[in-house]
């Protein structure tokens, strides 16, 4: 039987159509759709109940080390109060798993994992973990909830409820403080998320997800805050082109195939996974992940065929309609001789072949990536 979060009741009340997911009973949508809820975190803010993801706590003396040896990035280089993306590979360079870690001091670590292998990613840490490590793994998601705030305004909403200074608290950045609701409740904010906004991901103890659900929906009447439910989630993440594993990462995936290269530090000495893939970077991936376009219609879903000179040579990972372009498009694996921009290609559906075109990708411009942006030009325009 699925797994109520504490705020099932919240969300059937709020109209939430609820799904199995994960082993969890999730809301999929609420009642203005998912296209009207990807648009609201787009233009002002969302809040969605994640508590189904995973989180573990990786402390002591050792940690560091144990760390940089199972993970892909150099946690060597993680500063006190940052946050980084980072993937657990197998020797062959498959994917584990991705993960966010949060260093929230010079020997402890907040890793945050996917639902769907929270048992897996515990299991394999303390597998790898060696007898002589001084090093402490607890798998937290009992205890912990989790909820993401998302949007242009979600600055704005939180803000006024917590001690840090939020207008400090970069990109990828984490703190530990209080949230001033009646009783206070210590909370850990990280500025990520899994949407392409700006936004805050928010740890907690679990006994208190409905005061904090309470108090961010009120907190955010005047800035058109909405429950957001797992449909519009998927598309938010899909116009940046974040991941999702299962489909565009998974076991017999590699992080360089799915364009990941950013989160391996390749120039470590060493982690698991490693070898594996320093050969796929010497070599080149034999397929890689591309956008397309739907040229004539139709909806590329998960797993179905790509064509390329009348035969298939790959598999779409993710497809649906993208509100923000209004457009149908599709992520999917093929080989690299065929994944350069503008390559012509089929997607099979049903008994027929769809045109498509390969894009560019991200197919939405991520808002810190924007701000960059807007740095840039800023800092070329004469003085």
């Amino acid at each position: 039987m699925a797994t109520r979060t504490l705020l099932y009741d919240r969300h059937v009340a709020l109209g939430g159509r609820m799904v199995e997911f994960a082993g969890w009973m999730l809301p999929v949508q609420y009642p203005p759709g998912p296209n009207a809820e990807h648009q609201q975190v787009r233009q002002a803010a969302g809040l969605f109940d994640i508590d189904h993801m995973g989180q573990v706590v990786v402390s002591g003396p050792d940690a560091l080390t144990f760390l940089n040896r199972v993970m892909t990035a150099d946690v060597s280089r993680f500063g006190i109060g940052t946050a980084h993306y980072s993937l657990m590979c197998y020797a062959d360079g498959g994917v584990v798993d991705d993960t966010f870690i949060y260093r929230l001091d010079a020997n402890r670590y907040f890793v945050a994992v996917n639902a769907s292998n929270n048992a897996k990613d515990t299991h394999w840490l303390n597998y790898h973990r060696q007898a002589q490590e001084r090093v402490v793994i607890e798998n937290v998601s009992e205890s912990t909830y989790m909820l993401s705030l998302q949007g242009p305004r979600a600055q704005d909403i939180l803000a006024p409820l917590v001690d840090a200074a939020l207008d400090r608290l970069k990109f990828h950045r984490a703190v530990e403080t209080w949230l001033l609701t009646s009783p206070r409740v210590r909370v850990l904010i990280g500025r990520t998320g899994y949407t392409g906004e700006d936004g805050f991901e928010l740890f907690f103890p679990t006994e208190n997800a409905g005061l904090v659900w309470d108090t961010l929906m009120e907190a955010g009447r005047p800035f058109d805050l909405a429950p957001i439910g797992l449909a519009a989630r998927d598309s938010l993440r899909f116009e940046p082109c974040m991941p999702l594993y299962g489909q565009e990462i998974s076991a017999t995936i590699d992080p360089l195939q799915a364009g990941l290269g950013f989160g391996c530090a390749l120039d470590k000495e060493h982690f698991i996974g490693r070898d594996a893939l320093l050969k796929v970077q010497l070599e080149g991936p034999h397929r890689q992940l591309v956008g397309f376009e739907m040229l004539q219609g139709g909806v590329a879903r998960h797993g179905y065929p790509i064509v390329i000179d009348g035969a298939v040579q790959g598999e779409v990972t993710s497809g649906m309609y993208s509100p923000t372009l209004d457009k149908m498009l599709g992520l999917a694996y093929i080989p690299s001789q065929y994944a350069a921009i503008a390559e012509e290609i089929g997607v099979q559906i049903r008994d027929s072949v769809k045109p498509a075109r390969t894009i560019a990708k991200p197919f939405y411009q991520p808002s810190y990536r924007k701000s960059i942006a807007q740095r840039s030009r800023h800092a070329e325009l004469p003085k």
